[in-house]
């Protein structure tokens, strides 16, 4: 199990976990019975096809819904509402375009109440991000890299002990989503924090994650469980990468087409 280096996030369990959502009186499964635990520090990332619950599993995690069977346990606590320990981080950077970067990455502090005796964090994770110098900048001035950059560096700024991403990079061009990817590593390093990252992308999976979770068809479960244990840097081309990527492959039924 590869871990962060200064480990401080928290430890997840998921106990016989089940969801449905009821569309019109017509219910429809979206999780079956999914059993996880995942230690503090830990990178999870989850691939599976399109529609079968990836999202709605973050939410859970994030607490912005309930389970309708089973459990989702934080360092043993279980979860019943969102909490600024644990962040949400979209695909789209979802950023405010009336407020400026500053005023956008300060917001989770700001709501908090806390903006005035921690404003100095701000600057911190801006500088993390490699957004210095662009604190006066409005969304609209910002490359679709840097857009992501000020929504990790929002996320980053409550210091989150479980960061989710839900397909944080997939808008981005091919040269930016490899360096995004490197950034993103540093930061998980840096803040130890347990992340999961639903994405669509095998080779995405392989070099973030230190354990991959492939989810079946809906109503999701885990069909296999990868764990990576390769050092950082990890080499896309290297003969242990491509092993690894064969056998996701093979547990989506996409090998043939490879």
């Amino acid at each position: 199990m590869v871990t962060s280096v200064a480990t401080r996030g928290a430890s997840v369990q998921l106990i016989a976990l089940r969801h449905h959502f009821d569309l019109h009186g017509q219910v429809l499964p979206v999780l079956a019975q999914i059993d996880l635990g995942v230690a503090p520090g830990e990178f999870v990332a989850l691939l599976g096809p399109s529609g079968c619950g990836k999202s709605t599993l973050l939410r859970l995690l994030a607490g912005l819904e309930r389970p309708c069977a089973g459990s989702v346990l934080i360092d043993e606590h279980p979860v019943a509402a969102p909490d600024p320990s644990r962040i949400l981080v979209f695909q789209d950077p979802t950023l405010y375009p009336w407020r400026t970067v500053r005023r956008n990455v300060a917001l989770g502090l700001e709501t908090r109440g806390l903006l005035r005796s921690m404003g100095s964090r701000v600057d911190q994770v801006l500088h993390q991000v490699g957004l210095d110098g662009f604190d006066k900048a409005y969304p609209h001035q910002l490359s679709g890299g840097m857009a992501q950059r000020a929504a990790l560096a929002r996320a980053l700024v409550n210091d989150p002990t479980v960061l989710l991403m839900d397909e944080p990079l997939a808008n981005l061009d091919g040269l930016t989503r490899i360096s995004m990817q490197e950034e993103l590593i540093t930061l998980w390093k840096q803040q130890g924090f347990t992340a999961f990252m639903v994405t669509h992308d095998i080779d995405e999976a392989l070099y973030l994650a230190g354990r991959v979770l492939v989810l079946s068809q809906r109503p999701a479960r885990i069909m296999a469980e990868i764990t990576v244990d390769l050092p950082y840097p990890r080499h896309r081309g290297s003969a242990a990468f491509a092993a690894l990527r064969r056998r996701v492959l093979i547990e989506l039924g996409l090998q043939e087409h490879w």
